[in-house]
């Protein structure tokens, strides 16, 4: 199977969360790889929400890819901040901070990366090996 890679921009706003989500349900379909749409669908959400409330820098865009690796998708965020995201596990997290700890849950691993130019890029790597899918 060869590596498939769909690369998008978005807005630094909370409209682009939901948007990204669809576009990406749609490119796992469209691979055969449905059966980590509920998994994927929640990393992506966690990690684009953190780079639109955390990662914002005036007149840059985030960047999503989702790659179709051997038995892997990886899930990229690319924002151009160079704060770096910290995993927080506390009782007292309310109604928020448990977006990193789901990440890490839900993902075969997980990281933070340099990237070219400014910022860095959030990924997360989620097993695809029993969904069969095209070319698997």
């Amino acid at each position: 199977m060869s590596t498939e890679t769909v690369i998008l921009r978005w807005a630094q706003g909370p409209r682009s969360v939901p948007v990204a989500r669809r576009h990406l349900l749609g490119t796992l379909e469209g691979w055969g790889l449905s059966c980590v749409s509920d998994s994927a669908s929640l990393v992506l959400s966690e990690l684009l929400t953190n780079a639109v409330r955390h990662g914002r820098v005036p007149g840059r865009e985030i960047e999503t890819r989702f790659a179709r690796l051997p038995g892997v998708l990886r899930i990229e965020v690319h924002d151009a901040s160079e704060k770096r995201p910290m995993m927080a596990l506390r009782s007292d997290c309310g109604t928020g901070g448990w977006g990193l700890p789901l990440v890490d849950v839900l993902a075969a691993k997980w990281g933070v990366s340099d990237r070219l130019g400014p910022g860095k890029v959030v990924w997360a790597e989620l097993e695809t090996g029993d969904c069969g899918g095209v070319g698997a």
